[in-house]
């Protein structure tokens, strides 16, 4: 089995399986992988913190050789109450990085060392409503940051305007080796606004997915990040 690639500094975009049509899910990620995708984004919700419940270590596992054949990586994003029971599953399933919500565990601190003993990449998660200063907290603890630009818990929501600035806020505040995320919303008219605002990682899901051509509505974005 290839390495998984490294998490990336530069802008990439990072397709949601969120979105994938479950009975092509490994055709679908191949499309978008053979495009030129590197990071595939894996949304797990528990009916709890967000009320769709979603996949698990399983659907991991299942795209983890795929995906690290393609010399990709998987972007595991937790909204799970207690994510810290859950943590090792992710991480021997296959996950290259594993993002928390700050708003779902009183020990953030805790959990992003344990992803990192684990082996990946740790994340922490903002929701709209919280304020970035919470990230601030343990940014030496961090190797990724995500915005939510939308409301978690659905695909196809429009892009909260205001995450730009917060974006900005985000990027000044935590230091230059933690990669910003951003996701929800992300297509080609705010991909550009994004990355403007200091996100390099921009997850899209139902712009990718949702297109008749999964391959060619990646690379559209793609473009548009870079305009």
């Amino acid at each position: 089995m290839a390495a998984a690639s490294p998490l990336p500094r530069d802008v990439r975009v990072a397709p949601s399986i969120l979105s994938a049509d479950f009975a092509r899910l490994g055709a679908q990620v191949s499309e978008v992988l053979e495009a030129g995708a590197t990071v595939i984004h894996v949304d797990v919700m528990d009916g709890h913190f967000v009320p769709p419940i979603t996949i698990g270590p399983l659907i991991v596992s299942s795209l983890a050789d795929l995906v690290h054949d393609a010399g990709g990586r998987l972007d595991v994003h937790l909204m799970i109450e207690r994510p810290e029971r859950q943590l090792a599953e992710f991480a021997r399933a296959g996950a290259d990085g594993i993002t928390v919500h700050a708003e779902v565990t009183p020990h953030l601190d805790y959990a992003l060392a344990q992803i990192r003993e684990a082996g990946c990449a740790a994340g922490g998660a903002i929701c709209p409503s919280t304020p970035p200063t919470v990230l601030e907290e343990v940014a030496g603890a961090l190797d990724l940051a995500l915005c939510m630009s939308v409301n978690p818990g659905w695909g196809g929501q429009a892009f909260i305007p205001a995450s730009l600035a917060k974006l900005e806020r985000m990027r000044a505040m935590l230091p230059d080796d933690v990669v910003i995320e951003v996701d929800g919303g992300v297509d080609g008219s705010t991909a550009g606004a994004a990355v403007t605002a200091g996100a390099t990682l921009l997850v899209a899901g139902s712009a990718v997915f949702g297109s008749p051509d999964p391959a060619a509505a990646y690379r559209d974005i793609v473009q548009a990040a870079y305009e």
